[in-house]
């Protein structure tokens, strides 16, 4: 058990250090320099620096404790405690290692697509541990405890919005905006893709009368399982077999060829999964 736990914390460290290396190359060498502020307390305390040259990690670190004290009770102590490792280490990165190394001085457009990509990659790596960097996830998490029936997308779009509006006035330009919602909503993408991209497939139904012989030809020249549940056409009445396959994005053009070959009067729906867990995909944790 303990050799376990100990493993677990190096692994939660070594995310956190990178997360925290690409977290502040996205708002120090590139969202910095081109003056536009993301959403986010990181965002606010980007424009307390431009305004008032308050140091960008302390700053949001500050910010951020108030917002630890409110959601404690909403999110955890092992939450808490790990977000509050992560914020440390993205403060350090932040406020004393980056200013030590040269900046991006390029378009400020450029800078906004890859201020977008680094956070995105070090807010995923965050959150695959369990973590966080801080700033309105806490807040967006505590009105949602409170608030269950509003989105967590519409809360946290609000909110991020307006301080990304903030960046008008406070820049002096619009252009602030439309930078700030495009690294915004490329580091939405990021996360995705990286949380959920890498396990993601489809799931393909088929309703059929030639299941076995299907399920046969999937297995052998696929390799992979499929499952059949018996059923009956409410019109026809007929009885039919529904097979179920899941199956990486890039096998399911060839099953459904296969398909189409051996019953072209097959019934098929293709859905597109964020993420399969199980034998022959992504590992269960703890497994």
């Amino acid at each position: 058990m303990f050799p376990y736990k100990l493993k677990t914390i190096f692994t939660d460290i070594a995310f956190d250090l990178i997360g925290a290396f690409f977290y502040s190359i996205g708002v120090f060498t590139f969202a910095k320099m081109a003056n536009f502020a993301p959403g986010g307390l990181t965002g606010l305390a980007l424009l307390m620096n431009y305004l008032w040259k308050f140091p960008i990690g302390i700053t949001s670190f500050l910010l951020n404790l108030p917002l630890l004290l409110i959601s404690y009770k909403f999110v955890g102590r092992i939450f808490i405690i790990k977000s509050l490792k992560t914020m440390l280490l993205c403060t350090v990165f932040l406020d004393f290692i980056f200013p030590l190394f040269p900046v991006y001085a390029g378009s400020r457009f450029m800078a906004a697509l890859y201020s977008g990509i680094f956070l995105g990659i070090g807010l995923a790596l965050f959150y695959m541990r369990g973590s966080s960097s801080g700033g309105t996830d806490f807040l967006t998490m505590s009105i949602k405890a409170l608030r269950p029936h509003l989105s967590i997308g519409l809360i946290s779009t609000i909110i991020d919005l307006f301080i990304i509006l903030l960046g008008w006035p406070v820049f002096g330009n619009v252009d602030a905006v439309l930078y700030g919602l495009t690294s915004t909503i490329l580091t939405s993408i990021v996360i995705d893709k990286i949380m959920y991209g890498l396990d993601s497939g489809s799931m393909i139904l088929v309703i059929t009368m030639h299941s076995h012989e299907i399920s046969h030809h999937i297995g052998n020249y696929i390799g992979r399982g499929s499952t059949i549940i018996p059923a009956f056409g409410s019109y026809t009445g007929q009885r039919r077999d529904i097979l179920l396959c899941a199956c990486s994005k890039s096998q399911t053009y060839l099953i459904c060829g296969m398909i189409q070959w051996i019953d072209s009067g097959a019934f098929v729906m293709i859905a597109e999964t964020t993420n399969i867990l199980g034998e022959g995909f992504a590992r269960r944790s703890g497994q």
